[in-house]
């Protein structure tokens, strides 16, 4: 049976806790708003609508934010009604081979603290869990919150991931990395539903809703780094694929004679282009006895180059670093072309580190773009650098996890109702349920 991706439909059983959601979820997009506006978008009687917000108010989950300017027919101001953001929290973690970084975020979502730690990658895949643990653990003590306080916990994955499941599947850049339950440990240590996601694909999450994607319904965000990946959007909805590895745009073939990829082929693009291979390049270069800007960044240790040194030496002129980025670009131009071709995307985000090499990267890898895709996909087709920093994969976490917080749930109708006696019309094993229908608030 084909997997379906989407999440399937989020119930309730009562009349009022559906009303209750409708109600929230239409004051955290529409807020701050009267109760006539949300009856206006609701068309729920007036006096139950009236009870309801009452209710939402006294249990804190919203608050009034001053009046309207205009008065009613009858000489009244309208009070506003608003989403309490400090209700509640979402904490989210992001991490891949080189940092783990955590995040608490209030309900809008903004952060009130995040975090950067080096990641202890030495200590295997046990050590890396009890890492991420710690560090959500950390977040909320210094920030004096407690779990119950949360409404989910999200994680950004460096690789691939099966979100229904929860699994870390495998990824290129932590070998040991294989088969990690991390929704089923977060869930059992915090109590609180846990959604794991690769980090691509939140970070496409985050600039398409907070970022330069401008909510655009067809994106593509290149993420930059040891790896390369694509989130893919489409008609608003991320691309997963038949498995969940949908956007592996780093591990398309780039070059014949290229170097070795982690994943096992030759030539792939982040073996050619990714950080690991840009710094490689440079610091063969300076041990060959080349001169460089970012000996200088690196306090003349090799060991200690990273790609961000090179990205920034190449904004300043430096003739090795220069040289190395215009290759990378050249060869990313060449892998974004085709994404253009495939998927006919509104914009393509391009990492916000790859904006450390400044404007000539940029223009670039467009003027690749346009000569090699097609007139009719790039001619429309926006590039530009993201917008969002450090804290995008958490971000973008954090947005799923209040996604299907306040997504608007579907009335269940009683068995009896819909069962005749003695058949139940539970789906057969294997089955999905049906995926959700566009929300009221899309």
């Amino acid at each position: 049976m084909r997997r379906v991706h989407t999440r399937t439909m989020k119930y309730v059983t009562g009349k009022p806790q559906r009303d209750k959601q409708l109600i929230e979820a239409v004051v955290r997009s529409y807020g701050p708003i009267s109760r006539e506006g949300i009856h206006e978008l609701t068309e729920l009687r007036r006096s139950a609508m009236s009870g309801l917000v009452r209710e939402l108010i006294d249990e804190g989950r919203l608050v009034e934010a001053g009046s309207t300017s205009s008065r009613t027919s009858i000489g009244r101001r309208q009070i506003l009604l608003r989403l309490n953001e400090r209700y509640r929290y979402v904490a989210a973690v992001e991490f891949d081979e080189d940092s783990v970084r955590s995040g608490l975020f209030d309900l809008h979502p903004s952060p009130v603290q995040t975090h950067t730690e080096s990641a202890y990658i030495l200590a295997g895949r046990d050590g890396l869990v009890r890492q991420l643990i710690s560090a959500v653990h950390g977040i909320l003590k210094r920030t004096g919150v407690s779990a119950d306080a949360l409404i989910g916990i999200g994680i950004a994955d460096p690789g691939l991931v099966d979100r229904r499941r929860g699994v870390a599947v495998t990824s290129s850049t932590l070998e040991f990395w294989r088969d990690v339950p991390l929704k089923h440990i977060f869930e059992q240590e915090f109590g609180v539903a846990t959604t794991l996601e690769t980090k691509t694909r939140a970070k496409a999450v985050a600039e398409r809703m907070r970022g330069a994607g401008e909510m655009r319904e067809n994106m593509i965000y290149v993420d930059y780094g040891a790896g390369i990946g694509a989130g893919v959007i489409t008609q608003g909805q991320s691309l997963y694929g038949e498995n969940g590895a949908a956007g592996e745009f780093g591990h398309i073939h780039i070059d014949d004679d290229g170097p070795a990829c982690k994943c096992g082929s030759y030539g792939c693009l982040e073996a050619v282009a990714g950080a690991r291979a840009i710094e490689s390049k440079v610091r063969k270069a300076i041990l060959d006895g080349a001169v460089s800007e970012v000996q200088r960044l690196a306090d003349n240790d090799p060991e200690r180059i990273t790609a961000e040194m090179i990205l920034e030496a190449s904004a300043s002129g430096d003739k090795i670093a220069s040289h190395v980025v215009a290759d990378a670009g050249l060869q990313l131009g060449r892998g974004i072309a085709n994404l253009v071709n495939l998927f006919n995307p509104a914009i393509v985000v391009l990492d916000r580190r790859l904006a450390l090499a400044g404007q000539e990267m940029l223009d670039r890898i467009v003027r690749v773009v346009r000569r090699q895709a097609l007139t009719t996909s790039s001619a429309d087709c926006d590039v530009r650098f993201a917008r969002i920093g450090d804290e995008a994969g958490m971000l973008g976490a954090a947005l799923l996890i209040l996604e299907e917080h306040f997504e608007i749930p579907v009335l269940k109708p009683a068995r009896f109702e819909v069962e005749p006696e003695g058949l139940a019309l539970s789906a057969p094993s294997g089955v999905d349920e049906p995926a959700s229908g566009p929300s009221v608030l899309a």
